[in-house]
């Protein structure tokens, strides 16, 4: 069985207007959704063996507010390929992997990590599954497990959505 975990870096700054896409730093509420899903996946239980973060700012930076919650330093493959990729770059990853680790991390970006949710799950049912198609805000988490022994068997509709939860969702649980 295999876990992948799919979560989209927290709300960005645009208060650069000359600032590249791929240096926009967060923005304080995408900081505070950050550490709110932190939180929320260090509750659950839910610990990568492995974390592949894109190398742009905003994902570091997510990356870097998940730390600490979630168990012992997790290994990281930080990488530029993983920078608004297409679900089959996405996909060339997560097949590329050990299988010594049974789930994986993937901080990433839209709509790539979007469309590679979907493909992963093919036409499955179900209210998150209907959440996750209406749209996948930013730190949003996707969590997809795999009948599987070898990540490089993961492959379209293979997955099952367990679980997609919007900071918003956690946040106001919180607040209740």
């Amino acid at each position: 069985m295999k876990t992948l975990y799919l979560l989209r870096h927290a709300k960005s700054s645009w208060k650069d207007p000359g600032l590249a896409d791929f240096d926009r730093p967060l923005k304080g509420r995408g900081r505070r959704a950050a550490k709110a899903m932190a939180g929320h996946m260090a509750d659950r239980g839910w610990r990568p063996d492995l974390i592949l973060c894109s190398a742009a700012a905003r994902t570091t930076e997510t990356l870097a507010l998940l730390d600490g919650r979630l168990g012992p330093r997790t290994p990281r493959l930080v990488d530029e390929g993983l920078y608004m990729a297409a679900p089959a770059r996405l996909m060339e990853f997560v097949n590329g992997q050990d299988d010594g680790a049974a789930s994986i991390l993937m901080i990433g970006h839209n709509p790539g990590l979007e469309q590679f949710a979907v493909r992963l799950t093919g036409g499955a049912e179900g209210d998150a599954f209907t959440t996750l198609r209406q749209k996948f805000p930013t730190a949003a988490l996707a969590v997809l497990r795999f009948a599987v022994g070898a990540w490089r068997d993961v492959g379209p509709r293979g997955g099952r959505l367990e679980a997609f939860v919007r900071p918003v969702d956690v946040m106001e649980a919180a607040e209740g």
